[in-house]
């Protein structure tokens, strides 16, 4: 194996790892957030803002995960 072979793998792992991390951080945050949403329905648009910006917060390692695999891929 040579040096781009390993890139291409770790780039792979990176991707993977982003997804599967990314998937269960959005689950388990949406997921609380109809939990309080349910029990305090007046409090429905805070939580809701508050809950797009741990989103958009969640989102954010998988994207540079992708990113750095992309560079990875490119050496």
């Amino acid at each position: 194996m040579d040096l781009h072979n390993l890139g291409v793998i770790a780039a792979g792992l990176a991707a993977a790892g982003a997804a599967v991390g990314g998937g269960i951080g959005n689950g388990v945050l949406i997921s609380q957030f109809l939990a309080g949403m349910s029990r305090q329905p007046e409090l429905e648009s805070r939580l809701l803002s508050r809950m797009f910006l741990g989103v958009a917060l969640v989102e954010v390692m998988p994207i540079l995960s992708i990113v750095f695999a992309f560079m990875l891929m490119g050496k």
